[in-house]
């Protein structure tokens, strides 16, 4: 299976050559691309070095799936030109997200949806796959009325520019400003920039792809999204609301069984998700978990999982496991 990687060499697409070896994804042949200025790196994967090619060069390669991180303007592109020649493509930007005729998948809650026809398919927000991992098997439960979200986003999440900002502040340099405003020792409400309504597109985003994800617009969501100085994953505190009534310790359980999820919530013991525990895993890790006594029928919890990992990269690559484990590709 010929698998091309686009934006092999910036953070994401690095991180899913990382997967795809770990996860003993079938690749007989990768294809590296990135822009021109990296043509003929060299790309090592598993035992071999595969040289970096351009667009133009890995569409004449014919690739089965292509996996797209390359910003949406890239994927605008050429997402279509590589699925008109056969390939599928999971597509890590906002390009396709919303486009009615794409599916956004997060394999945990709407994979049985794809099919051989489905050539684009749509990588959702980092925040949101990890919020909807834990809302889908609640939501079979007792029907989300309202979801009231605030995050905790890492640098990691803006990209190489949002590290090299904040480890140049803390060598007490000042010649990497990326944000508008100082990240370390510091918290930025501002992910993304802010549309007419005082929303950012980055909670505007949260708010439309759990919807589609979830299939049910009748889901009401409210998110702010918040920058801070941390490297290993993004955070989220999640209020639930339910049609129904739920008993507590069936949530925990259902939490703890459910596919891809990682309860850690043992607060006498200080046992609660971090970003720290999340760096480097697959899971998507929740607790906190506890009833909101200033409303009736609501639930709180925390959410964490590493964004480059689940909140980007796995979930693509775990597309792209789903598509050739049901034949599908």
């Amino acid at each position: 299976m010929k698998v091309a990687v686009v934006g092999a060499t910036g953070l994401v697409g690095s991180t899913m050559l990382q997967i795809l070896s770990e996860r003993n994804f079938p690749v007989t042949q990768l294809i590296p691309i990135a822009s021109a200025k990296s043509k003929g790196k060299q790309i090592k994967f598993k035992e071999n070095e595969y040289p970096v090619v351009t667009l133009e060069e890995g569409l004449e390669m014919k690739p089965d799936i292509a996996l797209f991180s390359a910003g949406g303007s890239t994927s605008l592109e050429w997402a279509e030109r590589f699925a008109d020649a056969g390939c599928f493509v999971i597509d890590n930007s906002s390009a396709w997200r919303m486009d009615p005729t794409k599916k956004l998948v997060v394999p945990e809650v709407n994979g049985d949806t794809l099919t051989k026809a489905d050539k684009i398919i749509a990588n959702p927000n980092c925040s949101t796959i990890q919020m909807v991992v834990v809302l889908q098997p609640l939501h079979k439960l007792y029907h989300i009325k309202r979801v009231v979200v605030s995050t905790y986003q890492s640098v990691t999440g803006s990209g190489q520019k949002g590290v090299d900002h904040l480890l140049a502040e803390r060598s007490g340099a000042n010649d990497k400003q990326f944000y508008p405003h100082p990240i370390d020792m510091n918290v930025i409400p501002h992910i993304d920039v802010f549309t007419e309504n005082g929303y950012t597109k980055e909670e505007i985003k949260m708010i439309k792809e759990t919807c589609k994800i979830m299939g049910d617009d009748n889901i009401k969501v409210t998110a702010t999204t918040v920058r801070v100085p941390v490297m290993g994953g993004h955070s989220e505190s999640v209020n639930i609301e339910f049609e129904n009534d739920f008993d507590l310790n069936t949530v925990k359980d259902t939490l703890a069984t459910a596919d891809g999820i990682k309860l850690v919530d043992d607060v006498q013991q200080n046992q609660y998700p971090m970003p720290l525990d999340a760096f480097g895993k697959d899971e998507v890790f929740v607790g906190r978990v506890r009833r909101d006594e200033s409303q009736a029928n609501t639930l709180n919890c925390w959410i964490v999982a590493d964004n480059l990992r689940k909140g980007a990269a796995t979930n693509a690559v775990q597309i792209a496991e789903y598509l050739v484990k049901n034949s599908l590709v």
